[in-house]
């Protein structure tokens, strides 16, 4: 079997989530918004002060001990300042809707990102993640292996003889029973672990915090959904078997050395079965 493996690497580190990301970008928009009001704040304070200059020179005049109001407003005073002030509110409105333009046009852009970033990591038959995922994938799960102290297990799955199953039943039936075993695979895992279409017929199994004896039950329950997917005669007169391979992480070992030993084990299991 020739595969390109590349070792994870000790920098290598976790892609910013989505919701991190977008998080980040609302909160630079949010903070143009608050830029913005400061501006409405200080601009209203200076009109403010030039309407008590200019408006009001003789406001508060003292006559006798009494308080009374000389206010002189000239026509072209008045239109100036209802000028003044339609534009201000253009311009503040303008703005306004110019950040709620921004603010969807990048929920929109980040969403569709994603989905393009997921579309490309994920395999069309399966719904798994597909072979171009893996070094991303493995790196996540080193990552968190190493900075919490937990184990990390490996498995390698390979169906045996599936050659004979697109002889027999042709090419649309071995589809069919690589997304069924994608289906198996998915249905015996949790969310926290991750399946992957490592090629052709053969898959990954990233079980996080699981040892080689937590694999063990895993496996179990794989070779028990197994058996009922063969009960249910999918493939008159024959029987879908599958070989594993467990590799186990410890710090210091590359991926490379990993998916070695579980090629090794899963290549030893399909010769017994021989």
């Amino acid at each position: 079997m020739s595969t390109n493996r590349v070792p994870v690497r000790e920098e290598d580190q976790p892609s910013q989530s989505l919701l991190a990301r977008l998080s980040g970008e609302l909160a630079r928009i949010e903070k143009r918004d608050w830029e913005l009001w400061s501006i409405v704040l200080g601009t209203g304070i200076v009109v403010s002060v030039g309407l008590l200059i200019l408006a009001f020179p003789s406001a508060f005049l003292s006559s006798g001990g009494q308080l009374h109001f000389e206010i002189y407003v000239s026509k072209e005073m008045f239109i100036g300042l209802v000028a003044l002030l339609v534009l201000f509110n253009a311009y503040l409105v303008s703005k306004r809707l110019e950040l709620r333009r921004v603010r969807e046009k990048t929920i929109t852009t980040t969403i569709q990102s994603e989905l393009i970033k997921l579309q490309s990591f994920t395999d069309p038959l399966t719904e798994v993640y597909n072979r171009r995922s893996l070094d991303e994938m493995a790196a996540r799960y080193i990552s968190h292996a190493r900075r919490t102290e937990k184990p990390l297990t490996f498995v390698l799955i390979d169906a045996d003889h599936f050659k004979q199953i697109n002889t027999r039943f042709g090419h649309l039936t071995g589809d069919f029973v690589i997304a069924e075993i994608a289906s198996l695979l998915k249905n015996v895992v949790r969310g926290s672990d991750a399946v992957v279409r490592y090629g052709g017929d053969e898959f990954l199994m990233i079980l996080a915090d699981t040892t080689p004896e937590g694999a063990s039950a895993v496996l179990t329950r794989l070779e028990k959904s197994l058996q009922e997917w063969n009960r249910a005669g999918h493939l008159p007169q024959f029987e879908l078997r599958l070989s594993v391979g467990v590799g186990t992480w410890a710090d210091g070992r590359t991926l490379d050395e990993i998916l070695d030993e579980a090629d090794h084990n899963m290549y030893s299991d399909k010769t017994s079965r021989k």
